[in-house]
């Protein structure tokens, strides 16, 4: 089931923030004003998931494998930017 869940998260991440928003706690305490995580919805939703997940899971520890994690998830959020800018070149 976790798997499950992962695969749908980089499938539809902005599908998954809003229904953790809607039906759990998962972003309570994690932000301090509601218009950073509306924002990151539009540009850097895995980014915001990956955030969430280690204020979360990891107490917010910035070690090791939660900026791995981080890494991934601008690449995966920032990736089909760069292809844009390739294009028109």
């Amino acid at each position: 089931m976790p798997c499950l869940a992962t695969i749908i998260a980089l499938a539809a991440p902005r599908l998954v923030i809003v229904l953790l928003w809607m039906f759990t706690s998962w972003f309570r305490g994690v932000f301090h004003t509601s218009i950073v995580p509306i924002i990151g919805v539009f540009i850097l939703p895995t980014t915001v998931l990956w955030y969430s997940a280690v204020h979360n899971w990891f107490n917010g520890a910035w070690t090791f494998w939660p900026i791995v994690g981080l890494i991934v998830a601008l690449c995966i959020d920032l990736g089909p930017m760069r292809r844009k800018r390739a294009n028109r070149s």
